[in-house]
């Protein structure tokens, strides 16, 4: 089963745009290291919870909508390897941030159940 790093962040609407071209090219920049796939979701229900939310987690401003993205990899070690790779590709130096990083939620799962 599958390696998963898992992303949540705030982006300003304004932004969209702009994310989907960097995220287009992190994607193919990933893709080409070797991960098994890229995934990039815009929130499009969102609600805000009374304790949690998606919105909440990462703070959201209402000029903000929620990004919900993951990386799959072959197994953990695959993904440290690959995510070396990406990080040290030229591409990848300056891709720009349309969005606030210290808000973004991210961390690496070990798959439980796949189909």
């Amino acid at each position: 089963m599958p390696y998963v790093d898992g992303f949540v962040l705030a982006l300003p609407r304004a932004n969209v745009a702009t994310y989907e071209e960097v995220a287009r090219k992190a994607g193919e920049i990933w893709m080409e290291h070797g991960a098994l796939s890229y995934v990039e979701c815009v929130g499009d229900d969102t609600p805000d919870g009374e304790l949690t939310s998606f919105p909440r987690a990462v703070q959201a401003r209402d000029d903000e909508i929620v990004v919900f993205s993951w990386i799959t990899y072959p197994s953990r070690e695959k993904r440290d390897e690959i995510n070396a790779k990406v990080m040290a590709d030229p591409r990848m130096q300056d891709p720009g941030c349309p969005f606030d990083p210290k808000r973004m939620m991210f961390g690496g799962f070990r798959s439980l159940v796949a189909f």
